[in-house]
């Protein structure tokens, strides 16, 4: 548990107090004093405020085409919650999540339940080749109390930073910002005996349709597709806004719509095409 300098956030009844640290299986983070979270997976965390007036979010997905907008994809993100008359700024520079390197911010209101929203939404932004990974995170609370939040809240909601190769979705792309430390590793490998020492007790007929039905929910879930990767690396999985895959020695992708196309074509890399993976 540590504090932050109580002077940077609001005096009022909604101070934060004693913030944690959380580390969950994909994601460092903060949590406020008696907030709750709600979702902590390898695409997102959610947290809620004890009387449910207030939330953080942090969202992402990798793989996207670097011509990406930012403003889209917070409008996409945001109206996942399915809010009524969602309305966003314009955007503002702002000072991007750990591993990324621009971040854009909008001001943003929304009606969910009856409820009028008020709160800040930032997208972060990491860049590899021709594809980058987009992070939204957005601090909101019923509007009669924003300005009791406002001036903490959305700090709050970008202490997050990604500590796993496959946060967001895919191998890679930020794991030149991702320090795993041994431990970690050491509870994967006891996380990976544990599940091999399971499934060897379940209907392996019944398991398989299982592990279909999951393998289709992940990529449907984060609008993706699994490829395999010829280099003999694990399975990657990229946006379905490309067709085609390429890849090089050095772990770099080339996204194209052309059957075609071939990168190698006046290039000194090695680039090798992908083939979907199929369960």
């Amino acid at each position: 548990m540590y504090n932050y300098n109580q002077s940077s956030f609001s005096s009022q009844a909604s101070t934060p107090g004693s913030l944690e640290i959380r580390r969950g299986n994909y994601f460092n983070y903060v949590v406020p004093s008696g907030w709750r979270v709600v979702e902590d997976g390898q695409f997102a965390v959610v947290l809620f405020s004890p009387d449910n007036a207030a939330l953080t979010i942090m969202v992402g997905n990798s793989g996207l085409a670097v011509n990406y907008n930012p403003w889209q994809f917070v409008y996409e993100k945001l109206l996942a919650m399915q809010p009524y008359d969602l309305r966003m700024s314009q955007p503002r520079q702002a000072q991007p999540i750990a591993g990324c390197t621009v971040a854009y911010e909008f001001d943003c209101t929304y009606m969910y339940n009856g409820i009028p929203y008020q709160g800040i939404a930032k997208c972060s932004v990491a860049y590899s080749y021709n594809l980058c990974t987009m992070v939204m995170t957005c601090a909101a609370s019923h509007q009669l109390q924003w300005a009791n939040y406002a001036s903490w809240l959305p700090q709050v909601a970008s202490q997050v930073s990604a500590t796993n190769g496959a946060a967001f979705g895919i191998q890679g792309i930020m794991a030149q910002n991702l320090e795993i430390s041994q431990t970690e590793g050491q509870r994967h490998r006891e996380y990976r005996e544990w599940s091999q020492r399971t499934w060897d007790e379940v209907n392996r007929q019944r398991g398989e349709s299982i592990d279909r039905q999951n393998f289709q929910f992940r990529e449907n879930l984060g609008n993706v597709t699994t490829w395999t990767n010829p280099y003999g690396y694990p399975t990657v999985e990229l946006p379905t806004n490309y067709n085609y895959y390429w890849i090089n020695r050095q772990g770099q992708i080339y996204g194209t719509l052309d059957f075609s196309e071939n990168p190698n074509v006046g290039s000194t890399q090695d680039w090798v095409r992908m083939n979907r993976y199929l369960p």
